[in-house]
């Protein structure tokens, strides 16, 4: 039987698909997100699998693989389309090829057009396949950057895809709307962009002008994935601290969830780094934290006592995670960061000292 595990990234609406046999207990993961490879890793020892390989459906532009820290941790090994241009990666893929895992495998179907190292994974029995940014629930992947081709990507869909049987379920690396899946039949006549009787020439002039905001994340994240994830900062990553469920961004900062720091309060020593018309501001400050200005940190950070953990707040988040670099450098070694800051923890109803209603 096949192990089967559909896992989300809220940040970048990232899909990664965990698949496994049952009875070797041999896995691949597919489409891993950096942030989530301690969720990711947890999950397949708990279930008693072997990563076997880290699959990428393309080089992505927002969000950077957990590819090479899945190395480091599991012992995995990379795998992408030799048309990717990446380094690093232990077998390049084309198209034809097969990925083992016990007595399952994938096949490599290459499907250029959003970037033109794209691979589609189509399971032995043809049951699934996982389409990355090709074809996504009733979309396709946009096609104006990374050797972006509208038409590569129409013929890439209508003759790899598309020729499944109608009855294989297409699994996305992104949905941002909270759709899991869909089918051959269903996109064949229901995707306003590839599906019905839309010719090539339409697909190429919608393509032209969806006049999309540039990534977010591209600066980072593309040359990262071309490294396969490996970042600059190994011995950053290579301390794991257990005080928290934490997690470690791909920027070299831990980050704490705001429900855990809310019940544990007194476990830690909460550092605001705002400016002090902010910490007796509207949106008030947690109890029990000390104010500590980030223009003050680096010089004042030696009144800091070094008995609890350190889990530094500012408004948004920005601040207080350089906050956190500040603080390692001065010798703290157990500091997180609050993502979202005040206005998140203000926003989910969290306890304040101060502030407004």
């Amino acid at each position: 039987m096949l192990v089967f595990r559909q896992l989300f990234d809220p940040t970048s609406s990232t899909y990664t698909y965990l698949l496994g046999d049952s009875v070797s207990k041999e896995a691949v993961l597919i489409d891993p997100v950096f942030e989530q490879v301690r969720r990711d890793a947890a999950l397949i020892g708990e279930l008693g699998l072997s990563l076997l390989w880290s699959l990428e459906t393309h080089v992505h532009a927002d969000h950077v693989t957990g590819a090479w820290l899945l190395k480091q941790r599991l012992g995995s090994q990379i795998a992408l389309a030799e048309a990717s241009g990446a380094a690093g990666a232990d077998r390049l893929l084309k198209d034809g090829d097969r990925v083992g895992f016990g007595h399952r495998s994938l096949e490599v179907r290459a499907t250029p057009g959003h970037t033109n190292g794209c691979v589609t994974y189509v399971l032995d029995d043809e049951s699934m396949a996982f389409t990355g940014d090709c074809v996504l629930i009733r979309g396709s992947g946009r096609t104006d950057f990374q050797q972006g081709d509208a038409r590569a990507l129409y013929r890439s869909v209508r003759s790899r895809i598309f020729s499944l049987p109608e009855t294989c379920l297409l699994y996305p690396a992104h949905d941002y709307r909270g759709l899991t899946a869909t089918s051959v039949a269903e996109e064949k006549k229901f995707n306003p962009r590839l599906g019905g009787e839309i010719g090539e020439n339409d697909f190429a002039g919608y393509m032209k002008n969806l006049d999309l905001p540039h990534p977010k994340k591209i600066d980072e994240a593309v040359p990262a994935n071309l490294r396969c994830g490996q970042p600059g900062n190994e011995a950053a990553m290579a301390q794991d601290p257990d005080w928290a469920p934490l997690r470690f961004t791909f920027s070299g900062v831990w980050e704490v969830e705001p429900h855990w720091l809310e019940e544990n309060l007194a476990a830690v020593r909460v550092v605001d780094v705002r400016e002090p018309n902010e910490f007796s501001g509207p949106l008030g400050h947690i109890r029990g934290a000390t104010l500590l200005p980030l223009g003050e940190l680096a010089a004042r950070a030696k009144e800091l006592p070094k008995d609890k953990p350190i889990v530094a707040v500012c408004r948004a988040g920005s601040r207080s995670a350089h906050a956190t670099a500040i603080l390692q450098k001065a010798g703290f070694s157990e500091v997180a960061n609050l993502p979202g800051g005040m206005l998140r923890w203000r926003g989910e109803g969290r306890g304040v000292e101060g502030g407004s209603a």
